[in-house]
């Protein structure tokens, strides 16, 4: 059993704030980084609004602010275990336990910042053509849809921004939303609606993805008129919201009824010495500066509470 004054379950933005933190007052931290360094943020083609980071001429990627964060992360001292959690007790702690599929943690504290992942329509078809059509990640796949027509679904900051950048490869991105207008900010909007490779489809969900060993059509339904047609596209690309990656927590932790882990203002759960940051607490905002501001307090506030256990 490996021993650590701190563990940090998630490597997205609020996970390596956090590190940066801990790691400065001198507890080098332990980065559990799970299945994907850096979390949606590394799914990110371009970062356009994260304080301090713009550039009229190169805007930096979401890979790109990851490995600088990495970077400032283990200049401090934070180590990364490029592992997943596979279950804990914090139940017993402190100290608490932290499981991985190859090493076992004994953590004074702990800060989960495991994020989110997206959610899925749950029609017929879709788990069939994942990777032959259906997609949750534009900056993943978009390459792969040179010349073609795609549709996105949902209406957020993440549907349009997915959308604007699969127009540099699609020929046309046609966005299924089921209302009659976005949730997307404003910019984003007005980004969408002036690009001429863009249309939209509202008040309409998608019933079935259809295809032959690759996507070819999809199944439309008008949620006012009950109205089906059929729309031949090349591939889906889903983007109609998150859910925490909260499973390993069950039983440990308080939730709410989706899964978030509830957290006061600083950022502690229901187990004293353990606190939650980013996505996984978070299903507001969303953003990577809220979540860096989450993880820098509850790192702050780790660091007093070891303190006075001291």
């Amino acid at each position: 059993m490996q021993k650590e004054r701190v563990v940090i379950i998630g490597s997205g933005p609020a996970g390596l704030s956090a590190a940066i933190y801990t790691a400065r007052a001198l507890l080098k931290p332990v980065v559990i980084t799970g299945t994907q360094l850096g979390g949606q943020i590394s799914l990110t083609s371009e970062v356009e609004n994260y304080p301090g980071l713009f550039n009229p001429v190169t805007t930096p990627t979401g890979p790109d602010v990851v490995a600088l964060m990495q970077q400032q992360a283990e200049h401090f001292g934070a180590r990364l275990a490029f592992e997943e959690v596979t279950e804990v007790d914090f139940r017993t702690g402190p100290p608490f336990i932290v499981k991985t599929h190859g090493q076992t943690y004994s953590a004074d504290s702990v800060i989960v910042t495991a994020g989110a992942s997206p959610k899925h329509l749950g029609v017929p078809g879709e788990t069939e053509y994942v990777g032959r059509g259906v997609s949750y990640c534009g900056t993943c796949d978009g390459f792969f849809f040179r010349g073609k027509d795609v549709v996105v679904v949902g209406g957020g900051d993440s549907a349009m921004e997915e959308s604007i950048f699969l127009t540099k490869f699609a020929d046309k991105v046609t966005i299924v939303h089921r209302r009659d207008e976005l949730r997307a900010g404003l910019t984003l909007q007005k980004r969408a609606f002036a690009n001429q490779k863009i249309n939209f489809i509202w008040d309409t969900v998608i019933d079935e993805i259809q295809g032959n060993g690759v996507v070819q059509e999809v199944l439309l339904r008008n949620v006012k008129t009950d109205k089906v047609d059929t729309l031949s596209t090349d591939g889906v690309f889903v983007f109609i919201g998150h859910y925490p990656n909260s499973q390993f927590l069950v039983n440990q932790v308080a939730m709410d009824e989706q899964g978030y882990v509830i957290t006061d203002e600083f950022m502690r759960s229901s187990v004293p010495g353990v606190y939650a940051a980013g996505e996984i607490q978070d299903p507001h905002y969303r953003q990577i500066a809220t979540s860096v501001g989450q993880g820098v307090a509850a790192a702050m506030q780790l660091e007093r509470w070891l303190a006075e256990q001291e």
